[in-house]
């Protein structure tokens, strides 16, 4: 055992302290060689002391949960250890009168709806993948279509606990859902990808079950795809998730022919049949395809769905995050195989071939003022592009940030924008 693996084992034990050998997710996250160990704390106290004894060496740390997405963002630099806070998972209070639960953040998602499902509440987030855990959700601000209808984890975080890079606890805002104090600093530590501090507690408001569901899926061509979803835009109805589907996608869902759009409506029985029947009549009228699904078809598709946008990652995947101007998105979608764009938001997914199409459509983005991040990628096409593509003017203020929170660059170095 080396000396770091040796204090840090004092810490939590040995047997939460483990060799990093041969460990797949951490060599497609890290540059170099491999850190000394990787510890699981199993309490927030233990955290804290772990991360004392990092910032009182030196170590450079790279936090994590369960490690779906420990590829994700730029590569990190000469980690010494990597903390994950998947047995730090307890249920700290469910309010289910105020609409409020507080867990741990090693919880993995599926588990805390779980919990939720039993009060007919659920947590109004899609991620990646269901055996995320909420730390790492919060970390990445990994929203998927679900913020078409009710915003991103930004919107629903009420309260967070983290450990501060020096192992100092602290909180920012509360557990009532009119509770604001701290409000700035949640939203800065959503997204920051374990770059500010280590997120140890985070309190979400949650929302009723709907009595009812149903998918409307419209194919056709791209003109009058594109109309479809400009008119769903700038009508009265209220879908739950409303998403622009890629040639590629609607071929490999068995879904017709053609891009595609896919709105969920989620309401009373009454409420989804009409907006559902509605959709389908402005999708009649522009010669497009239409079917709805409901009950286990449904679940069916949404989870097809995601898995074809995230597959499990492997040493070929690049996945992309893009935004672009929502009048925009059909005509991305048609430039790739497999991609979804939201239709509010303009926010979406797409998988690419190689190096070159990235830079190809950071292009074609960049002239419609739009974005593309690298998520996932094998280790040598992150080490010749830049992952994030910022080309903003914000990036000394987001340095002096993570001065302020991190002023020895321990935590996450390398993994978020600027090499921050």
């Amino acid at each position: 055992m080396t000396a770091i693996a040796a204090t840090i084992a004092s810490i939590v034990g040995e047997e939460n302290t483990v060799s990093p050998k041969e460990n797949l997710k951490l060599s497609q996250a890290i540059s170099g060689n491999l850190p000394s160990c990787i510890v699981y704390p199993q309490t927030q106290a233990q955290l804290a002391a772990v991360i004392a004894a990092v910032h009182q060496n030196n170590w450079r740390v790279l936090p994590c949960g369960s490690g779906s997405k420990l590829s994700w963002g730029g590569l990190t630099k000469d980690i010494d250890v990597v903390v994950s806070t998947e047995r730090i998972n307890q249920l700290i209070e469910h309010a289910v009168g105020d609409l409020t639960i507080t867990v741990e953040v090693g919880m993995k998602f599926s588990h805390l709806q779980n919990i939720l499902a039993q009060a007919r509440q659920f947590l109004a987030l899609d991620p990646s993948t269901p055996e995320a855990t909420i730390g790492g959700i919060v970390a990445t601000a990994d929203t998927n279509s679900l913020r078409q209808r009710y915003g991103s984890v930004r919107d629903q975080l009420l309260g967070i606990t983290f450990v501060r890079a020096d192992g100092q606890i602290a909180k920012a805002g509360g557990r009532v859902v009119k509770n604001v104090a701290g409000y700035d600093l949640m939203k800065l530590f959503t997204g920051a990808y374990g770059t500010l501090g280590i997120i140890s507690q985070v309190t979400f408001r949650v929302y009723p079950v709907q009595e009812a569901s149903g998918t409307v899926v419209l194919t056709g061509a791209v003109e009058d795809v594109s109309q479809a979803a400009t008119t769903l835009r700038g009508s009265a109805l209220t879908p739950t998730q409303a998403d622009l589907i890629s040639t590629g996608l609607v071929s490999s869902l068995e879904l017709g022919k053609g891009v595609g759009l896919i709105a969920r409506f989620q309401s009373i029985s009454e409420s989804v049949k009409e907006q559902s029947n509605r959709l389908l009549e402005v999708g009649q009228k522009l010669g497009l395809a239409g079917v709805v699904f409901s009950g286990a078809d449904e679940s069916h598709l949404w989870q097809r769905l995601q898995q074809q946008i995230h597959p499990p990652t492997t040493e070929s995947t690049i996945t992309c995050k893009i935004g672009v101007l929502p009048s925009a998105a059909v005509e991305i979608l048609h430039q790739v195989q497999i991609g979804l764009i939201h239709i509010g938001s303009g926010l979406g997914v797409l998988q690419v071939e190689d190096k070159n199409q990235v830079l190809q459509m950071r292009s074609l983005l960049s002239s419609h003022n739009g974005f593309l991040t690298v998520l996932q990628a094998p280790v040598p096409v992150k080490q010749q592009i830049d992952v994030w593509g910022y080309a903003g003017n914000a990036l000394p203020l987001m340095r002096r940030i993570k001065e302020q929170f991190d002023n020895k660059n321990i935590l996450s170095p390398g993994r978020f924008m600027g090499g921050i």
